[in-house]
């Protein structure tokens, strides 16, 4: 009896703990999530970050790892090792980098963040991320259990310029339509009136600094009407390409070959269409352009106007035969 009774009491401890554990919710945020600046060699700034708990009673950690482009789609991926110049440190009374402390639910914590750029700093851009993660109260304790690990990040972009004047070396990769219609293994733009178009631009950024471009996209019917799509700004960082998304009346469709693209056309087209970018990368930066086209023509409704001509064709015949017989 004695070992049913602890049976039962071990069995209803680990429904509780199992019920404990998956309740634990983690949620923070952290502002600002994105931190653009100028230094020059020998200067320091120091940033205040917000930093929230809306979830349970944590432990944090936070730290600063070096960043690279991951791919052309403005995704990142974290360096095992830090890298570059740039000194960091915290001016908190309370906390200092990769050093845990300890986080309230509904509680707030200022992360007072000193960026220092040394002297002979060589000119350009790095790239880090301010990351804040979990520690769970195991971990502290030496428990050798494994444990997951919940983050978040601000990325930093810092630029060292002795004058303020940045590297502006834009060139456009890839400007066009995406065409599955290929004759003696040519691609040919040619689409049905009724098509959603998918239209993709691709920017590669070939200076020391990141670039944020601007402009539209315009495109030109073969009855002159003009219509614009206006880029949405999103850094490409040194050395890297970035897929540029414009605004449209289309959202980009969830079909894999629409993926890749920076806007979808969407309405009815016929002839020659015409499309130009004009890109430029804030005041007083030189413009850069490019150009496309496609054919429109409405196949479908010429099918059916066509099937539906020859069935009324093959009737009247018909009926013809019927009256003379």
């Amino acid at each position: 009896m004695k070992k049913i009774i602890i049976i039962i009491i071990f069995t209803i401890a680990i429904f509780f703990i199992t019920i404990f554990v998956k309740a634990q919710q983690v949620s923070l945020s952290i502002s600002p999530p994105l931190l653009e600046t100028i230094i020059k060699p020998g200067k320091s700034i120091m940033i205040a970050y917000n930093l929230k708990n809306f979830g349970d009673p944590v432990y944090l950690l936070v730290k600063v790892v070096s960043f690279e482009p991951k791919d052309n789609l403005g995704n990142i991926r974290l360096k095992k090792e830090f890298e570059g110049p740039i000194k960091f440190s915290l001016d908190n009374a309370n906390i200092q980098l990769e050093n845990p402390f300890f986080l309230k639910t509904g509680d707030d914590q200022q992360i007072l963040l000193r960026i220092r750029v040394p002297e002979n700093t060589p000119q350009g851009d790095y790239y880090y991320t301010l990351i804040v993660e979990t520690i769970p109260s195991g971990n502290l304790n030496n428990n050798s259990a494994s444990y997951a690990k919940i983050s978040i990040g601000s990325n930093i972009l810092i630029t060292v310029t002795d004058s303020g004047i940045v590297d502006i070396k834009p060139k456009v990769v890839i400007f066009d339509v995406l065409s599955k219609i290929k004759i003696f293994n040519q691609k040919i733009n040619i689409f049905d009136s009724f098509d959603k178009i998918p239209v993709v631009l691709i920017l590669e950024n070939r200076g020391k600094n990141f670039i944020k471009p601007e402009g539209e996209i315009i495109l030109k019917n073969i009855f002159g009407h003009k219509e614009k799509y206006k880029i949405i700004p999103k850094n490409i960082l040194s050395q890297s390409q970035r897929l540029i998304e414009a605004s449209s009346s289309s959202k980009i469709s969830e079909k894999i070959e629409f993926k890749n693209s920076s806007f979808i056309l969407s309405g009815f087209f016929i002839g020659k269409n015409n499309l130009s970018a004009e890109i430029f990368f804030g005041e007083n930066s030189p413009k850069i352009f490019a150009k496309a086209s496609f054919f429109a023509f409405p196949f479908k409704l010429i099918s059916i106007i066509t099937i539906f001509l020859l069935i009324s064709l093959e009737i009247i015949k018909k009926i013809k035969k019927k009256e003379e017989s």
